[in-house]
């Protein structure tokens, strides 16, 4: 049985934007080798409420640290301007779920999509509107996208990922962890350099 790698993340938690060009060398390099499952994990539930002032200062100072501690991330902040922030993930983490249900590859372009949309296009992933106009640019089908965004039986299995997530000691995001017969190993991040997180997990 082949060894697994978890990667849990939300579409829409700003470090996993950070994380994309490390984690795709991670991905790369272990292709092949070892099963590779992403996971959500459900950053913020949903609600309709505009986002409070305190938290909205909080996260554009995170995304300046970000980019100052990771090289070659940007964030568009034209976003606090055009958009009526909410702090409510869990639409973008149906999305994810509602493409993959048309083919496992879609649960990576979706997630890639939002983050794109949602960082450098000043665009809201927590309004199904857009969700659904993502889904079209990467080839998906309307209806049925658009039918399994909100029905219950996405909303539970987002609920089933996430509870997932928190047996395996898992409640930020990123987070990798390797599953090594019936043993699991978390992974310490580095954002800026793959090669530490590879040995970590070839050592195993």
């Amino acid at each position: 049985m082949k060894n697994i790698l978890y990667y849990v993340h939300d579409p829409m938690c700003s470090w996993c934007w950070g994380f994309e060009t490390t984690r795709q060398k991670i991905f790369d390099e272990l292709d092949g080798k070892m099963e590779i499952r992403r996971m959500l994990g459900g950053l913020a539930p949903d609600s309709d409420l505009p986002m409070a002032q305190p938290m909205r200062d909080m996260l554009q100072q995170t995304w300046h640290r970000i980019e100052q501690t990771i090289p070659g991330t940007r964030f568009n902040f034209d976003f606090w301007e055009k958009c009526q922030p909410r702090r409510s993930t869990y639409p973008s983490n149906r999305a994810v779920l509602a493409a993959r249900a048309q083919g496992e590859a879609y649960d990576a372009l979706m997630t890639a999509r939002v983050q794109r949309a949602y960082y450098l296009e000043a665009r809201n992933p927590s309004d199904n509107d857009t969700l659904i106009e993502l889904a079209a640019d990467i080839g998906l089908q309307a209806e049925p996208f658009a039918a399994a965004l909100v029905a219950p039986a996405t909303q539970q299995q987002l609920v089933e990922e996430i509870q997932a997530s928190r047996r395996m000691g898992i409640d930020s995001f990123p987070s990798l962890a390797v599953q090594k017969a019936d043993r699991l190993f978390h992974i310490g991040l580095n954002y800026t350099d793959a090669q530490a997180m590879l040995a970590q997990i070839e050592s195993l």
